[in-house]
């Protein structure tokens, strides 16, 4: 019921109430698994993502989330599950792993899983240099890579804002990408490095941002 509640109400009013412009949705595969990489400008844009794309997207989401008790902690999981998330363990060292496995397992089931291959969101507006685990996803499950540029959505709950505003908002969705050429070759640490960069280049292309060749930051590392 609450999968039936996001997709055809809540997903609808977004839609009303924002007027994102979508372009080159048809690259989405209507079947078979698809990994969509985006850009990360915003801590909303995976709402963004899920209200914008025609089939139903998974994402990552902290396994916390999904444990807590009584009736609240129910209805906060089952309201996580219905929006996408796939809860995953983080703050160990196992966590990169466990969150390729939660993404491998979406898209051995024939799913759409979503990923942001900066790590983080941008602080400074620029592209920056993107994590291989898109690379190992794509490469190990042979799914299709879908290009992703999100626009405006840093305007829509600004830092220091609590409430959601209103904000011009475009979603690009680029050509998928294939990397069947690498089969059988996703162990190579060089192919996984080229599919990642190649993976960079098509956002690059689409959100005509600054790129720069080094990883962000994650927010609680400026200190460090």
């Amino acid at each position: 019921m609450l999968s039936l509640l996001v997709r055809f109400v809540l997903g609808p009013l977004v839609r009303l109430l924002y007027r994102p412009r979508v372009e080159g949705v048809e690259n989405v595969p209507e079947h078979g698994p698809v990994l969509i990489a985006a850009n990360h400008r915003a801590a909303l844009d995976t709402g963004v993502i899920t209200f914008t794309t025609p089939r139903k997207v998974r994402f990552l989401g902290k396994a916390e989330y999904f444990t807590g008790k009584g009736l609240k902690g129910r209805f906060i999981a089952k309201s996580l599950d219905a929006l996408g998330y796939v809860p995953v363990e983080r703050g160990n060292a196992q966590a990169g792993l466990a969150a390729l496995e939660a993404g491998r397992k979406v898209l051995d089931d024939g799913g759409v899983f979503a990923i942001y291959p900066e790590g983080t969101r941008s602080l400074d507006g620029r592209l920056h240099r993107g994590h291989t685990g898109v690379a190992a996803l794509a490469l190990s499950t042979g799914a299709k890579v879908v290009p992703v540029a999100l626009f405006g959505t840093e305007g829509i709950q600004p830092n220091g804002a609590r409430i959601p505003r209103l904000a011009k908002i475009r979603v690009q969705f680029g050509a998928p990408l294939d990397f069947s050429r690498y089969e059988g070759q996703d162990a190579s640490s060089a192919i996984r490095r080229s599919v990642t960069d190649e993976i960079m280049y098509a956002i690059l292309e689409l959100s005509g941002q600054e790129y720069v060749d080094t990883y962000h930051k994650r927010p609680d590392e400026k200190s460090a």
